[in-house]
């Protein structure tokens, strides 16, 4: 209550600002324990009605009292909800292999050249248009679906969960099955790096 006083006074009483405040300080606070070691937590599941998709996701944090509590579970299924809903490719942008960042640019910038843009915004265009590729394959710049999709992101969800709880979270893998698909999809394939 009083982080909240005080984020109201140096918002000067306006509400939206003392939120922004807060927000704020709550990523300044996951950045700093991005370091800690994540060894405990739980693996989320979901399977959606009928029982064609399932997906587990293992959500890591810093001790086993954050993980068994009930708003910890409930956030590790509703990020196996969001993969199997929004199915991603990838946890973060970083973990996009070289080669499928390479014949993303190139059919973007194929696109863009179609249309008979100049040569020198085409650079531009195809940046802007990789943060949507981004968004729709990367789990962590993937809007959370819970909010409607307006909302966050599932990265910030992540460090407003750090701030929350006062530990390290993240996400270390998961796993999307769909019945009929030859291969199940997997962050351990996409990303070998992000695999605890």
């Amino acid at each position: 209550m009083m982080e909240c006083k005080r984020a109201l006074d140096e918002a000067k009483g306006e509400m939206e600002q003392a939120f922004t405040v807060l927000r704020k300080r709550g990523l300044a606070s996951a950045a700093k324990k991005a370091g800690r070691a994540t060894s405990e937590g739980v693996v989320g599941s979901y399977i959606h009605a009928g029982g064609k998709i399932g997906v587990l996701v293992e959500v890591n944090c810093e001790s086993d009292f954050v993980a068994r509590t009930e708003e910890f579970q409930q956030f590790a299924h509703d990020l196996a909800m969001q993969i199997c809903a929004t199915d991603p490719r990838f946890l973060r942008k970083e973990d996009v292999t070289p080669d499928v960042l390479q014949r993303e640019k190139e059919v973007l910038r194929s696109q863009a050249a179609a249309t008979g843009k100049p040569e020198n915004v085409l650079d531009r265009i195809v940046e802007g248009k990789l943060g949507k590729f981004y968004e729709d394959n990367c789990l962590y710049e993937q809007h959370f679906i819970k909010d409607g999709g307006a909302g966050q992101t599932v990265g910030e969800l992540i460090a407003a969960k750090i701030a929350k709880f006062g530990e390290n979270i993240q996400i270390s893998r998961f796993s999307r099955l769909k019945v009929g698909d030859a291969v199940a999809k997997s962050s351990n394939e996409a990303a070998p790096a992000a695999t605890a």
